[in-house]
């Protein structure tokens, strides 16, 4: 047949295929994938691991430190892994599986993930990547150009720099929060007359240059961890990061950040940096970010957005004004291994001046040398794989629209859950959804009318084994293997901002339906009776007037 190519298009029907059906068998991707997925056709049934097992079991199997002295026969080494580690691995792309933020995969990665470990490239150099580095800068380009939109010449002009960089890909949030507030550090203190700036000198030295009597990072309490371990390495201390109180909707109360901001003024202690969250990890909301941006552009500090979680909203024409003022951000981290479905391992920082990345750079005569393109020359790791390929692929086969079917389907499904959840008498909606996130518990309505009528002494008590009964439904539930949530603790301020213990939800798997939705609060109803400790005395508490 001659005349035009057949275009693909983003459609549901396209979009189930790609994450439910395999390439063709006689294909390039079906021939490489067929040996791997009949392997695993064993593990990859209904349930979320093949059989419980305590983990002091399993370490049984992994408690020789000796290296072999006789090796093993490739088939019968795959045998071992089937029988000790994949039927204890975690099936994160179960439809039943929405605790965490990791999900069902398209199906093409699995060869394409073969492709790129076949080919072994490293990215630290061009000497050992070629292609992959202009590769890696165009992604860096696109991701950058979904954050602050600006125009082709733009691009033109800075993607291939040899002296710039757009971002940075990195294993994952933690390495690009880290990236980030290197960058704000190290522009911050710069060099300057006869002090050759703190990457040179250090941070004592660089205090004691710019009179300062210590450093700042200011993030909302929903702020991730991350950040703390980034204020650890760079020198600053873990209690240079300030948790601001957050409003009934968990986004930072920008009132109180002024004040410290103010505060810490007075002290002569500069703030390196302002972040605002965009999905935060427990509750996946988002912070007033353009009031952030203006509180950082007048104290001059850097501001940054930790979008690791929903940055890929931005994907979404419909969505994407929740993330409004992410543009005015110097720099965004964003995790492609959430929601754009690749593999664990690619997260990344765009930085909105290409110059900014100058204040990290590295170099060394045998791999790193000035004017080159190096990749290495502007992050924190050094050797390390070709993961951008995997989002060049999904950008290119799922496409902006597709991904934006995905990212409204599921903050769909996640206020259809909530509003299932709120229409049930038995459970509480703790946290309604922003995105894709929300929190909740079993909650009988006996207990619920309780809880909002009793004193504070009697509100504690009973908050006290609910948290107990939550506890033991998430483990039961983990045990059965059909399903899975998380649990986290959480400030509810209707409970006086006590903190509580609830169900979290992730909702991000194309694959998860209504369905299972409302099996799940059947399956955890269920569990909730098993409770002979905990439920009888919260029924028995609450029926006393």
């Amino acid at each position: 047949m001659t005349g035009s190519k057949r275009k693909a298009q983003a459609t549901q029907e396209s979009l189930h295929r790609i994450f439910t059906i395999p390439e063709a068998p006689n294909s390039t991707l079906g021939r490489i994938e067929k040996e791997i997925s009949q392997n695993l056709a064993g593990f990859l049934g209904n349930h979320i691991a093949a059989k419980e097992q305590a983990l002091s079991e399993i370490e049984k199997d992994f408690d020789c430190s000796k290296i072999p002295e006789q090796p093993t026969f490739v088939s019968d080494h795959m045998h071992h892994l089937l029988d000790k580690l994949v039927s204890q691995s975690v099936h994160t792309s179960s439809p039943s599986f929405i605790g965490h933020m990791t999900s069902a995969l398209p199906y093409f990665i699995l060869p394409l993930s073969k492709l790129m470990v076949g080919l072994n490239q490293n990215l630290v150099k061009i000497e050992t990547s070629k292609a992959f580095t202009p590769l890696e800068r165009q992604v860096l380009g696109m991701l950058h150009r979904l954050v602050y939109q600006n125009d082709d010449k733009f691009y033109d002009t800075w993607m291939h720099s040899a002296n710039h960089s757009l971002g940075a890909f990195c294993s994952g949030g933690t390495v690009a929060n880290i990236t980030a507030l290197w960058v704000a550090r190290n522009n911050l203190l710069k060099p300057d007359g006869k002090f050759k700036g703190v990457a040179r000198e250090g941070i004592f030295q660089a205090l004691k240059h710019y009179q300062y009597d210590g450093l700042a990072i200011l993030v909302s309490s929903r702020g991730h961890y991350s950040l703390k371990k980034s204020a650890d390495i760079l020198g600053l201390g873990q209690d240079s990061v300030i948790a601001i109180p957050t409003d009934s909707n968990n986004k930072i109360n920008c009132q109180k950040l002024k004040d410290k901001c103010e505060e810490l003024a007075a002290k002569n202690i500069r703030v390196l940096s302002i972040v605002g969250v965009a999905g935060t990890t427990e509750t996946g909301n988002i912070d007033p970010l353009t009031e952030m941006a203006q509180i950082a552009q007048q104290y001059d500090c850097h501001f940054h957005v930790d979008a690791a979680w929903g940055g890929a909203t931005l994907l979404s024409e419909k969505y994407r004004p929740l993330l409004q003022g992410i543009e005015l951000a110097d720099s965004v981290t964003i995790d492609a291994h959430k929601q754009m479905y690749v593999p664990m391992g690619a997260g990344l920082v765009v930085f909105k001046n290409p110059a900014s990345v100058a204040s990290i750079e590295h170099h060394a005569e045998y791999i790193l040398r000035k004017g080159s393109k190096d990749l290495g020359s502007h992050t924190l790791e050094g050797s390390r794989p070709g993961m951008a390929m995997l989002v060049y692929a999904s950008l290119h086969v799922i496409s902006r629209p597709g991904y934006e079917l995905l990212i409204n389907q599921s903050i769909d499904k996640a206020n259809y859950f909530a509003g299932i959840i709120e229409q049930h008498p038995d459970f509480e909606l703790i946290t309604k959804p922003e995105l894709c996130l929300l929190t909740y518990r079993y909650n009988p309505k006996v207990v619920q009318e309780f809880l909002s009528q009793a004193d504070d002494e009697s509100q504690d008590a009973v908050n006290s084994l609910l948290d107990m009964l939550t506890k033991f439904i998430q483990k039961r539930q983990r045990e059965n293997g059909k399903s899975f949530v998380s649990r986290t603790r959480i400030e509810v301020q209707k409970y006086r901002g006590r903190k509580t213990l609830v169900f979290r939800v992730v909702l991000a798997n194309p694959l998860t339906s209504k369905d299972i939705l409302e099996d799940i609060l059947i399956e955890q109803s269920e569990l909730a009776q098993e409770s002979h400790t905990f439920l009888p005395k919260l029924i028995s508490l609450s029926n006393k007037k």
